[in-house]
C-alpha cells in the first residue's frame, strides 16, 4: 500500500499502521452531466483490476442519487461520511486504490449558493480530487441529451458560475487538507491513466529512491575519475539571480500568486505541496508549450559569473564532481547548463509528472548523506533559502549564497540563525552580487569570496583525518602504547590490537574504502551473505619499517587476502609489487612531521601509480604533520589523489622520541643500542 501524499516527511514511508489508516482514495468531480460515471466505466475497463476499485458514491446510499438528494442535511451529512468512511475501510482491507465518482455540492438555478455535501470524513479520506473541466456549454448539451436521467436544463451561465464555484471551494479544502487537486479534460484519457497510475505508484520512498537513482548513476559514470569531491548546488537565486518558477507563473499563466497561494498555506514546501506544484505544472501547459516556456525562461536566467568560472575549472579535473539540486523546474536548468557548455552536470529536480521525482528539503539533505555514506564523497553545498539548510547543515562544508536584499529569502534570517544556534551549523556567507549586503553578521557569519584562491581550496585534493581520540576504545588501546613498563612482544601485541582496530574500525567506512559483500558457507551448510573489505585481494598493506610492522600485521590480519610488502624507504616499493592494485595502506606507528609518509606519496604517485588509493594507518598523528603547509599536505596537492590518514590518536605534541622513547627501539627491545 503507497502512502498518502500528506505525508511530510519528504523521504521515509509512515508505518504500517499509517500506511493500512489512510490508503489511496481518488475522488472524480464534476458538476452533474460532466462525464463522471462514462469515465469511471471506461477507466474501469482500462486499468488493472487488482490495483484499483471503483466506486459510485450515490449507489452505497439507500435509495441512491434521488434518495440522498431528498434527505435532510443532517441525514446527507450522516450518509456521505459513512460511505466514505467505508470506502476508505474496503480499500484497505483489499489493499487497492480507491476511485470514487461524487458530488461537492447541488445547486438549483433559482438559489443564491450551491448545497454543499462535503463532510469532515471527505476531508478524512480523499487523498486526490480530479476535478473535470468540461466547458460549461459542453455540459448543457450532454445534460439535455442524457435520456437516463430526469435533469433540469440549467442554463450555461449557471453552470459555469457552478463549476468556478466548486473548483474555488475545492482547492482551498484540499490545500487545507493535504489531498491533491487537478482539473482534468476527461476526453484526454491517456493523460486522466498516467496521472492516476501516477497516484498509485508515487510515494515519498519512491520519490527518494528515484532522486537517488539520478544521483547514483551520475556517480557511477564518473567512478573511473576516482571522484573526491562533490559540489552540490541549489539552482534558482543561488547560482543565478532569477527564480524560473517565479517567471513561469508570471508570464506563461498569468497567475504570479499560484504558487506562492500555495506554498503559503498549511503545506508550506512539503512533499505534498510540491507534488500540487507538479499537478499545476502539468495543467498549465502540454510538454510541447512547457519546453518552449523552459527554453524561453532558460534565456533570461544568467548564471553568476563566479560560479560559472568554477563549475567550468570542475568540469576538468577528474577527482570533482557537481551537482544542481533543485526544488523547482528540472527542464529550464538543464537548458541553462546546456547553453553554458556545462550540459555534463546533473540536474535533480521536477516540473511535470514524467521527471519522476520531486525535491524536498528533506531529499535534499539525504542526497548529501548519500554522496557521503554511499560513495565516500567530501560535499560543498551551496544554498540560498530555508530549504537548502538541511543540505547545508549535511555537507561537510556549507556555503549560503546571499543575493540583493530586495529579492533573497525574507525568511532565511530566521531559519539560519536557528539552525547556527540551535542545531550546530557551521557555514559561511557569500555575496552574489558582491555589493550585496551581509546576512546577519560577518562573526557569525563569516564571509568568503570565490577568489582563485578559495577556488583552489575547494577543487583541490584532499588530505583527509580520521581518528578515534577521546573514545573509550582509543583510551584503553594507546595505555600499553605509552606504558614505560611494555616493551618488546608485549608492546608490539598492543600495536597489533591498534592496527586491527583501526582497520576494522575506519578502513571499512564507505569514505575510506567500504566493504563488500560475497557468497560463503554458513555453520549450517547454506550460502549467506559475508562481507570483506572492498577489493581486498588487489589491496596491498605496507609497514614503513620497522616502527609499523606490527601494526601492519594487525590491519593484514583484519584483511588477510591483501598483499604485505615491507619497505624502510621509498624505493624499495617497485612497480611489480603494485601491479593489478587498486588500494595501497601505509602503515606507520607514528607520524610526526610526515615526511616519510609524504616521501612515499611523492615516490608512489610520481614513479609508480599515479590514480592508485592511498590509505595512511598509524597510532599517533602529530597535528603538524597535516598542516596546510606541511611538506604531506602539500605533496597530495602536487600530485594529485584523495589521501586519507587513519589515526588511533591525534596529537598536539610536537616531541619526536628519542633513543630509549623511540617507538621504534621500545618495539623490538633495542633501547640498549642507542
Amino acid at each position: 500500500m503507497s502512502t498518502s501524499p500528506g505525508d511530510k516527511s519528504g523521504i521515509q514511508p509512515k508505518s504500517s499502521a499509517d500506511m493500512r489508516s489512510k490508503p489511496i482514495i481518488i475522488g472524480l468531480y464534476g458538476v452533474p452531466g460532466t462525464g463522471k460515471t462514462y469515465l469511471s466505466k471506461w477507466l474501469q475497463q482500462n486499468l488493472d483490476g487488482k490495483q484499483f476499485a471503483f466506486y459510485e458514491g450515490s449507489e452505497i446510499v439507500p435509495g441512491g442519487l434521488d434518495a440522498f438528494k431528498n434527505s435532510s442535511t443532517k441525514e446527507k451529512t450522516e450518509w456521505r461520511q459513512k460511505a466514505i468512511t467505508w470506502i476508505g475501510n474496503r480499500c484497505t482491507d483489499i489493499d487497492k486504490v480507491g476511485i470514487v465518482t461524487g458530488h461537492f455540492m447541488f445547486w438549483q438555478a433559482d438559489e443564491d449558493a450551491g448545497d454543499k455535501v462535503w463532510t469532515q470524513a471527505d476531508a478524512e479520506t480523499f487523498t486526490h480530487i480530479l476535478y473535470l473541466g468540461v466547458h460549461a456549454s459542453v455540459v448543457a448539451q450532454q445534460r439535455q441529451q442524457d435520456v437516463d436521467r430526469n435533469r433540469t436544463p440549467d442554463s450555461v451561465e449557471h453552470l459555469r458560475k457552478w463549476q468556478d464555484a466548486e473548483k474555488s471551494e475545492l482547492r482551498t479544502l484540499c490545500r487545507e487538507h493535504g489531498i491533491l487537486f487537478s482539473v482534468v479534460d476527461p476526453t484526454a484519457q491517456d493523460t486522466v491513466v498516467q496521472l492516476l497510475k501516477d497516484f498509485r505508484e508515487h510515494n515519498t520512498t519512491v520519490n527518494f529512491s528515484r532522486a537517488a537513482s539520478m544521483l547514483d548513476g551520475d556517480v557511477a559514470a564518473a567512478r573511473e575519475r576516482r571522484l573526491e569531491t562533490m559540489l552540490v548546488f541549489d539552482a534558482d537565486k543561488t547560482l543565478a539571480a532569477e527564480d524560473a518558477g517565479e517567471m513561469f507563473w508570471g508570464q506563461v499563466s498569468g497567475k504570479e500568486k499560484t504558487l506562492k497561494m500555495l506554498f503559503d498555506s498549511r503545506l508550506k514546501y512539503t512533499y505534498s505541496a510540491l507534488r500540487q506544484a507538479t499537478l499545476l505544472y502539468e495543467k498549465a501547459a502540454d510538454e510541447q508549450s512547457f519546453d518552449a516556456a523552459c527554453e524561453h525562461f532558460a534565456s533570461a536566467v544568467h548564471m553568476h559569473a563566479e560560479f560559472k568560472g568554477l563549475l567550468e575549472k570542475a568540469t576538468t579535473l577528474q577527482h570533482v564532481g557537481a551537482a544542481v539540486v533543485t526544488c523547482d523546474l528540472r527542464r529550464v536548468w538543464e537548458k541553462v547548463l546546456a547553453r553554458e557548455g556545462l550540459s555534463a552536470i546533473q540536474v535533480i529536480g521536477g516540473g511535470r509528472i514524467k521527471d519522476g521525482s520531486i525535491v524536498t528539503a528533506a531529499v535534499k539533505g539525504a542526497l548529501v548523506t548519500r554522496l557521503q555514506d554511499k560513495h565516500g564523497l567530501y560535499v560543498w553545498a551551496f544554498g540560498d533559502s530555508p530549504l537548502d539548510l538541511e543540505m547545508l547543515g549535511q555537507a561537510d562544508r556549507a556555503i549560503v549564497v546571499v543575493g540583493e536584499e530586495q529579492t533573497r529569502s525574507k525568511t532565511m534570517d530566521a531559519a539560519l540563525t536557528d539552525a547556527i544556534d540551535n542545531h550546530g551549523l557551521q557555514t559561511r556567507q557569500m555575496l552574489l552580487p558582491t555589493t550585496a549586503s551581509p546576512r546577519l553578521d560577518t562573526a557569525k557569519l563569516p564571509e568568503v569570496r570565490l577568489d582563485n584562491t578559495f577556488a583552489n581550496a575547494l577543487l583541490g585534493h584532499r588530505l583527509q583525518l580520521l581518528h578515534a581520540t577521546d573514545t573509550p576504545a582509543a583510551k584503553l588501546l594507546m595505555t600499553p602504547t605509552r606504558n614505560a613498563e611494555f616493551a618488546g612482544v608485549s608492546l608490539r601485541e598492543a600495536h597489533r590490537r591498534v592496527g586491527w582496530y583501526l582497520a576494522t574500525q575506519f578502513l571499512t567506512l564507505p569514505s575510506v574504502i567500504g566493504l563488500a559483500e560475497y557468497k560463503m558457507v554458513g555453520v549450517q551448510k547454506k550460502l549467506m551473505d559475508g562481507h570483506r573489505l572492498l577489493n581486498e585481494q588487489t589491496t596491498v598493506i605496507v609497514p614503513l619499517m620497522r616502527g609499523g610492522e606490527p601494526m601492519a600485521f594487525g590491519v593484514n590480519e583484519a584483511f588477510p587476502l591483501a598483499s604485505f610488502v615491507h619497505a624502510k624507504h621509498p624505493p624499495e616499493l617497485e612497480a611489480r609489487h603494485l601491479k593489478g592494485m587498486s588500494m595501497i595502506v601505509l602503515v606507520d606507528s607514528v607520524v610526526n612531521k610526515g615526511i616519510s609518509v609524504a616521501d612515499f606519496v611523492q615516490h608512489i604517485r610520481s614513479n609508480l601509480d599515479k590514480s592508485i588509493r592511498i590509505v595512511v594507518v598509524a597510532s599517533v598523528v602529530q597535528k603538524d604533520a597535516i598542516a596546510a603547509d606541511s611538506k604531506l599536505a602539500k605533496a597530495v596537492a602536487a600530485n594529485g589523489g584523495n589521501l586519507c590518514l587513519v589515526a588511533l590518536r591525534l596529537s598536539d605534541n610536537q616531541y619526536t622520541g628519542k633513543g630509549t622513547t623511540d617507538t621504534g627501539n621500545r618495539l623490538f627491545n633495542t633501547t640498549q643500542l642507542e
